[in-house]
């Protein structure tokens, strides 16, 4: 997340920013890791389970486009 405003933010995801309610999540704050789900934060995650979520995401990506080997 790179801001955050009451019970809205903007999230980066590979450079791409998108609007985000937080209001399921509080007490979350910028530079932290979450989930979205229909521009809803729905769990906060440690940048270690962030980094592997984000690292399967690629490999299933790299898979669909037969890019695996």
């Amino acid at each position: 997340m790179i801001e955050i405003n009451g019970a809205m933010g903007k999230v980066d995801y590979q450079g791409v920013k998108r609007e985000a309610s937080f209001l399921m999540l509080p007490g979350v704050k910028a530079g932290d890791y979450v989930i979205l789900h229909a521009g809803f934060a729905i769990k906060k995650l440690s940048e270690a389970d962030a980094k592997e979520t984000l690292r399967l995401i690629q490999e299933m990506v790299r898979v669909e486009k037969g890019l695996d080997g």
